[in-house]
């Protein structure tokens, strides 16, 4: 009911019919506060709790037209009732409503007339209030849901979850859920606006059922951020799989309406969310493992050569891509090839292993690199149609230091020797194109000097061009570390992003 909790200003410069409307409403049970004009009135709104006016048309100060009006500019969501003993026509009951007011008594006025209108204008505006909260609330879903969706990590998933907690219930926020390798974090917001942020956190999921369900705990049980005093929280749980953890959204008590529609709507969306990012995280997680398998477990042990390889997969969000590399002694000498497959999926992945066994067989039959380019190129247009990479192998003997190297549309090799560094360039289409192909490059690598191979998510960036790319590659190449798995490790660090975005390879060959 609107009675007892309402508390409503009667404003009025006749201390009689002032004394009356007060009676009438405090008899009611609403609570009344009183002002004798427009200035005295407009200085209490928004100070003191008001639910409901009751405002006189004429005041010695300003009109109740005028006070009505910046009232609703101010404070558009309390109600205005105009009560008069002399603007009683039509024109003037129509310019009060027309300049903001909700109801216009006119004296004489009955107690029980000024009693009820007085409940219906506020039981209208708490319906218009819900009704504005819930649509509030709705977008403030909406747009949770889009943001959880298209969070990149679980982290960020868990931060978008409690950011939009925080801002459709205005208060602080918790969202608790398990990655598919049952670690438990929490992401936390310490009420709208404020960063969200990410802890460890342990729940006891013992008889929560699947579905949805809302409780109320001690916020002592849920310490993770500072709850409102004298408060409970509401625990809304979602367990879309009998085999995984549920997903919880914590909020205040106070901030729920009846229902707990949205609290609901929106465990149910975030936990969707997370269901997906769960089974991706598992897939890439797979994907990772197989696409490692197929690269060379160890490398060789060649006399008079340092050897070193790094191989990062892109960020947990990105799909696998088809980066390979091979080091092989084959009668003395040393394969050495790097390729990458067009495209980022367990499709490129597998496309890779078959090259790269391919490549493999046809080394070992004692072909040389261009030989072998070819041959992989009738191979790709045969069997792996619409597919394209890019291939650079090198046979290298290791007590001369000669190399036969070729490329197909591969990112030149680099060379670094006493500071100087040099890119060892050969034009030559993709596999998968026909097109003709040039000869082998035949060069010698002195000693002391360093041959680095790599693929392109070492030096490309989306704000830079290529040519950047292998001018920084060049600058941190001009020092070659004397451990050579730092100095791959060191290429990495400093021109790798801090979120991988593509499969960075990394082959280096030192001659002492």
């Amino acid at each position: 009911m609107a009675g007892a909790a309402a508390t409503i200003l009667v404003v009025d410069d006749s201390p009689t019919k002032r004394y009356l409307l007060v009676s009438w409403l405090t008899r009611a049970g609403f609570t009344v506060r009183e002002a004798e004009n427009g200035t005295e009135a407009l200085a209490r709104i928004g100070v003191d709790p008001v639910d409901l006016v009751v405002l006189d048309v004429r005041l010695p100060d300003l009109s109740g037209f005028e006070v009505c009006e910046r009232i609703k500019a101010d404070h558009p969501a309390i109600p205005v009732i105009h009560v008069s003993a002399h603007a009683v026509d039509v024109v003037d009951r129509a310019q009060g409503l027309t300049r903001g007011a909700d109801a216009y008594l006119a004296e004489p006025i009955e107690p029980e007339e000024l009693v009820a209108t007085a409940h219906a204008v506020l039981r209208y505006y708490q319906a218009r209030t819900r009704a504005e909260l819930l649509a509030e609330r709705l977008t403030g879903l909406a747009d949770t849901t889009v943001a959880v969706h298209a969070a990149s990590t679980f982290a960020r998933l868990l931060q978008e979850a409690a950011t939009g907690a925080a801002q459709i219930f205005r208060s602080p926020a918790a969202v608790v859920a398990e990655t598919f390798d049952g670690e438990c974090l929490a992401g936390i917001a310490a009420g709208p606006g404020a960063a969200a942020q990410i802890v460890p956190w342990v729940v006891d999921d013992t008889g929560v059922p699947t579905g949805a369900t809302v409780r109320v705990d001690a916020p002592e049980g849920w310490g993770l951020v500072r709850w409102p005093v004298d408060d409970t929280v509401t625990v809304a749980a979602a367990k879309l799989r009998e085999d995984r953890a549920p997903l919880y959204v914590v909020v205040p008590t106070a901030t729920q309406t009846a229902r707990t529609p949205v609290l609901v709507q929106l465990a149910q969306a975030v936990a969707s969310a997370v269901e997906a990012q769960r089974s991706y995280d598992e897939e890439h997680r797979i994907a990772v493992t197989l696409q490692r398998s197929l690269l060379p477990r160890r490398l060789p042990d060649v006399a008079g050569l340092d050897l070193a390889v790094r191989y990062e997969p892109a960020s947990a969000q990105t799909e696998v891509g088809g980066d390979f590399y091979e080091l092989v002694m084959l009668d003395g000498r040393l394969l050495v090839a790097i390729g990458d497959v067009a495209g980022h999926s367990l499709h490129a992945a597998t496309v890779m292993a078959e090259l790269r066994h391919a490549m493999r067989a046809y080394a070992v039959e004692g072909h040389q690199p261009g030989v072998i380019l070819e041959r992989l190129n009738v191979l790709m247009r045969t069997l792996l149609r619409n597919e394209l990479a890019t291939l650079c192998i090198l046979l290298l003997h290791p007590s001369t230091g000669r190399i036969r190297l070729a490329s197909a549309g591969h990112l030149p090799a680099l060379v670094s020797v006493d500071g100087r560094v040099e890119y060892v360039q050969q034009s030559a289409p993709l596999l998968g194109v026909r097109a003709d192909r040039p000869e082998d490059l035949e060069f010698t690598l002195p000693p002391g000097a360093t041959l680095v191979l790599y693929t392109d998510g070492l030096i490309e960036r989306r704000d830079a061009t290529i040519d950047d790319g292998l001018a920084a590659l060049a600058a941190c190449a001009t020092v070659v570390d004397d451990d050579l798995d730092g100095f791959c490790q060191r290429l990495l660090v400093e021109l790798a992003p801090p979120e991988i975005h593509d499969d960075v390879a990394v082959v280096a060959v030192r001659r002492r």
